[in-house]
C-alpha cells in the first residue's frame, strides 16, 4: 500500500494530465460576437476582443506578419473548434512575425484571442466578402491527430493502454 503522501502526489499528477485545451486570457472578450456579426457591423465591432476559432483555409506570410484565413466554427468547452457545427463566417487572423505555412496548413484547427482591427474586402469564389481582421493576442494551433499522442494511457472505468 502506498503512503498517503505518495498517493496524493500521484493523484494530482493524474489530474494534471487530464487537463485539456489551452488556457486563454479571456478578460474583456466579447463572447457573443461572431465573425459574421463583425462583418455585418464592422464599426461597432472594431476594437473589441474576441475568442474565435475554426479551420485554417490559407496562410500568407507578409514582410512583418502572417495572415491566416479561417472558417470559424463554434468552440467547445475546451475552446476547440467544433467542425461538426455550422460555420460562423470567416475571418483573418494576423500574427506578428513569421509562422511556418507547413504547420499552419489548410485544414488545421486553430483558436485565438485577439482584437478586431477592422475588416478587409476579399472574395470567396466570385462573391465579395468582408473579412473581419483580428490582431492575435494568443494563438493555439491544435494537434493534427485531435490532441492525442500516438501511444497513451487512458484512465476511466477500467484502465486502457493504447499503442
Amino acid at each position: 500500500m502506498l503512503p498517503r503522501r505518495q498517493l496524493t502526489v500521484i493523484l494530482l499528477l493524474l489530474l494534471g494530465a487530464c487537463a485539456s485545451g489551452p488556457t486563454f486570457n479571456t478578460g474583456g472578450v466579447d463572447r457573443s460576437l461572431t465573425p459574421r456579426d463583425a462583418a455585418a457591423a464592422p464599426q461597432p465591432a472594431k476594437g473589441k476582443y474576441v475568442l474565435w476559432g475554426g479551420v485554417i483555409l490559407a496562410t500568407t506570410n507578409l514582410r512583418d506578419r502572417t495572415q491566416i484565413e479561417v472558417l470559424a466554427h463554434p468552440l467547445d468547452s475546451d475552446t476547440r473548434p467544433r467542425r461538426n457545427r455550422d460555420p460562423l463566417g470567416r475571418f483573418i487572423l494576423e500574427q506578428a512575425g513569421f509562422l511556418e505555412p507547413a504547420s499552419y496548413a489548410e485544414g488545421r484547427l486553430i483558436t485565438a484571442v485577439g482584437r478586431i482591427t477592422g475588416t478587409r474586402a476579399g472574395r470567396v469564389g466570385e462573391s465579395d466578402y468582408p473579412f473581419p481582421v483580428i490582431a492575435a493576442r494568443q494563438v493555439h494551433l491544435w494537434p493534427r491527430d485531435g490532441g492525442r499522442d500516438a501511444s497513451s494511457v487512458h484512465f476511466g472505468i477500467g484502465v486502457g493502454v493504447g499503442f
